[in-house]
């Protein structure tokens, strides 16, 4: 009866185990990678004097960028096309004749070319509030960085200077910082860039940025740094992964447990001609405690080998199972998983010295992905069991 009911419960305990190992959770794991980003629908507003629609213009951009972690990110950005300024005059006498000018409250308008490379800085700030995700629809990021604006074809700034010399009959050049040929000005730029994701590798976008640089970009002297803003969209492309997904398993029933059914079975009063033909000695336990990270057996846990020793000493048949943990407090699974074998190997090198056959020691470990004290700094051990 004692055997039948002993291997009933074995059987029950290893379909258990079975089953909880067949559970589990899917955890997304980030992937670094390559992106490109084309934005060919793009509008500038150049800050200035004059109405705001007057000062809007067409622009693009195209941009590669690498992702290295959850948060952080950088680019190559190229934003180019056109740039516009005016000015406007309400009023004023002339001076040659001292009368009101005819044509008060005209207005003069006039645009350049420019093409502007950036390196950029990224921070995904959906990832940083609400964690990564890569289901989430809508991504938010925010982007800083320095560029170098490259303007050229300021024809039309000249024109507008000599009709509105004309105009006032000045003596001198009304836009006092008029240049030509082709400029390099530093810029420096910051905005927000909003994903709608598609799929795992496309999505549409849309970018808003304010760039600012000297006071010489728009012709005019305003005691100011210049700025223009600009409104892009258009479409995202990750190259390869973006992410993959680790299946955790449901932590493996503890081992305390089975040998609290082992000890019952082995307290039931048998009978007294059972105990005299038959003595089977009760399994040993000990747990082996390490420092955090580290795998060296400390002075103060030697005596639990020393007791493992004289078990398996006294006990010629015995075997032993040693099982190396880390806690899942600390470290990362390739450190975790490091640190669990090399405890499990250093019991299991302590009882090989100790003169235990290797042919009576098995061994493993769990890494920090089983967790058999609730206790975190009590999962830096290996656990013995000779029987």
């Amino acid at each position: 009866m004692k055997k039948t009911i002993l291997s009933c419960l074995m059987l029950v305990a290893g379909l258990t185990a079975s089953a909880q190992g067949q559970k589990g959770t899917t955890e997304y794991v980030f992937e670094p990678h390559w992106y490109v980003q084309v934005q060919p629908l793009g509008a500038q507003y150049t800050l200035g004097e004059i109405g705001f629609g007057d000062l809007i213009s067409y622009n693009v951009q195209a941009a590669i960028g690498r992702q290295f972690n959850q948060l952080w990110g950088a680019r190559l950005a190229v934003n180019a096309w056109q740039s516009k300024a005016g000015s406007k005059y309400e009023g004023g006498l002339n001076p040659k004749t001292n009368a009101p000018y005819a044509w008060s409250g005209n207005q003069y308008e006039w645009s350049w070319k420019y093409v502007a490379p950036s390196i950029d800085g990224t921070l995904n700030l959906s990832n940083l509030i609400a964690g990564f995700n890569p289901n989430r629809v809508f991504n938010l990021s925010a982007f800083a960085g320095l560029g170098l604006n490259i303007a050229f074809s300021n024809d039309k700034a000249a024109t507008a200077n000599n009709s509105i010399k004309t105009d006032l009959a000045m003596a001198t050049d009304p836009l006092q910082y008029l240049w030509d040929g082709t400029k390099l000005r530093l810029f420096g730029q910051f905005g927000l860039n909003g994903d709608f994701k598609i799929n795992d590798n496309w999505s549409v976008g849309l970018e808003l940025s304010a760039n600012t640089l000297n006071d010489k970009y728009n012709s005019k002297k305003a005691g100011n740094w210049d700025w223009y803003f600009n409104a892009l969209a258009g479409v995202k492309y990750n190259f390869g992964k973006s992410y993959s997904t680790r299946f955790i398993p449901a932590p493996e029933p503890e081992i305390r447990y089975v040998e609290k059914i082992v000890e019952k079975i082995v307290e039931v009063p048998a009978p007294a001609q059972a105990e005299t033909n038959a003595t089977a000695a009760e399994p040993l336990r000990r747990d082996i405690f390490f420092a955090i990270g580290r795998t060296i057996i400390r002075k103060s846990e030697q005596q639990k080998i020393n007791d493992v020793v004289e078990y398996m000493n006294a006990n010629p048949e015995a075997k032993v199972n040693v099982t190396g943990y880390a806690d899942a407090g600390t470290g990362n699974d390739r450190i975790n998983d490091r640190l669990a074998a090399g405890r499990a190997d250093a019991v299991v090198k302590a009882l090989k010295k100790a003169g235990i056959s290797a042919s009576r020691i098995s061994y493993d470990s769990k890494g920090a992905r089983v967790q058999p004290f609730a206790d975190n700094d009590s999962n830096r051990v290996s656990i013995v069991i000779a029987e």
